[in-house]
């Protein structure tokens, strides 16, 4: 019985393993087919902190919001700062489309030990899982901090399990300049897009994209 039960754990793991190294090589076609196929998209976005917000939220606001609706903005619980400019760039959008405001756990703090952060990051992860099922987003946009890993997990896992289908494009700190943030390094291996700010930064990426090369 018990060897019955180990050889089908073995059969699953295998085949959520071809899974996601399937996921990991289609990348490419899965962003491109997304974009030319959908009228509208629910996207959720991942609001970093400080700079990061300002970036992310001049991103959102070069997007068409008639077309990336309903908005979902993940925040951490502890940034009350990012709730102000996400009205704010909600305000010159003119209420078109919806949007919403959910806060997770922080993953990790400023000057955190990458040790305690391990269980924070975790405690982050379960608390992302409902969020992702529940509003199952097509379009997954963050950039850097550690706010976003759970949430693209989730979001990668969820796809390999056939419970959602989205795509995850991360946008990397225009401070990174000749080397990817640990956000971006972890990121390469379950985000579709990974967009650079600095043309050196390609080089450190293959699968990166210069943002002036897209067309938002």
């Amino acid at each position: 019985m018990y060897f019955i039960i180990f050889y089908l754990l073995i059969i699953v793991f295998v085949i959520l393993l071809a899974r996601c190294i399937y996921l990991i090589l289609d990348r490419k076609n899965r962003c491109i087919s997304a974009h030319d196929e959908k009228t509208k998209c629910k996207t959720l976005i991942v609001i970093g902190s400080g700079g990061h917000t300002t970036e992310i939220v001049r991103i959102v606001k070069r997007l068409n919001p008639t077309i990336f609706t309903p908005r979902i903005y993940v925040v951490a619980e502890s940034d009350d700062k990012s709730n102000v400019k996400i009205h704010e760039t909600e305000g010159i959008f003119s209420s078109k489309g919806e949007y919403r405001i959910v806060k997770i756990p922080r993953s990790r703090k400023v000057h955190q030990s990458y040790i305690s952060s391990v269980f924070t990051t975790l405690y982050a992860i379960l608390y992302s899982i409902p969020v992702v099922l529940l509003h199952k987003p097509e379009l997954i946009l963050c950039n850097g901090p550690g706010t976003c890993i759970p949430i693209c997990l989730v979001g990668f896992l969820s796809r390999m399990l056939y419970l959602s289908d989205n795509v995850i494009v991360f946008f990397e700190s225009i401070c990174r300049v000749k080397t990817l943030s640990l956000s971006g390094k972890i990121l390469q291996f379950f985000a579709d897009r990974i967009i650079v700010q600095w043309p050196e930064l390609k080089l450190s990426c293959k699968q990166a994209i210069f943002i002036e090369d897209l067309k938002l």
